[in-house]
């Protein structure tokens, strides 16, 4: 009568452990050292900055939070569309999708750079999930696929089971993070004021992910269509620090 109990008691003992080590691998998917390239896009900051639209702190702290919202419009039913169905055949559709969605050469260099990176490097590091390393290498041929960055977010979080709420404010999370870093690095406040002001929107990026969350990409729009003539304006200007 105790083997049955102690094979359970095992079996709970190994789920458990997946379970924790799974979470290890979603944590290390936002972690700033995972190297995909979001600290070389400051997603408009540096061309707005040069443009005189943001010249204070008011201004940076609306500029951020226009970002949130548009990337939320634009790219959170992406991200939402590939977890739902993390497969192949629906990822390679949201793929091209976005592609022709982004009208801006400059968002869309970005998209393409950071998605790239991404899912070599989850591809490498995940070998937990073969699936990855599959979908990639079968779609490296490609010469219609561009491997933008929201559909290949929302496929890694969707194989590494995360639920869509927590994968959509992940997202965010990512894009206020490394804007946040752009406008330290351009002297625009410094560390600490960086930190502060990343707690105090991570109120409103709550309210703007309650907004737009669970939206098929069929419904994906620009709310801040300004933003997307200033980031396309960054090729324009005679020095600069990033590359978007």
């Amino acid at each position: 009568m105790e083997k049955p109990i102690e094979e359970d008691a095992i079996r709970e003992s190994v789920v458990s452990k997946a379970s924790s080590c799974t979470q290890w691998s979603q944590w290390q998917l936002l972690d700033s050292i995972l190297p995909t390239g979001g600290f070389a896009h400051s997603f408009g900051l540096e061309t707005a900055v040069q443009t005189r639209l943001v010249s204070s702190p008011t201004d940076l702290e609306t500029h951020i939070i226009h970002v949130l919202d548009n990337t939320a419009s634009l790219l959170l039913p992406f991200v939402y569309s590939a977890l739902k169905s993390p497969d192949i055949e629906t990822w390679q559709r949201l793929d091209l999708l976005l592609d022709a969605t982004l009208t801006n050469q400059v968002s869309s260099k970005a998209s393409i750079s950071q998605g790239s990176a991404l899912f070599r490097i989850a591809a490498s590091v995940f070998t937990e999930i073969p699936s990855l390393k599959m979908i990639r290498d079968a779609s490296l041929g490609s010469k219609e696929l561009r491997f933008h960055h929201a559909p290949i977010f929302g496929l890694v979080c969707g194989l590494l089971g995360m639920d869509p709420e927590t994968s959509q404010r992940a997202y965010l999370f990512v894009t206020l993070r490394d804007v946040v870093s752009a406008a330290t690095r351009l002297n625009l406040v410094g560390p600490m004021g960086a930190s502060v002001m990343q707690h105090r929107i991570a109120v409103v990026a709550e309210t703007v992910l309650e907004k737009w969350k669970d939206r098929d990409a069929g419904e994906a729009c620009q709310t801040s269509p300004l933003l997307d003539v200033v980031q396309g304006c960054h090729g324009y200007l005679f020095s600069r620090l990033f590359c978007s």
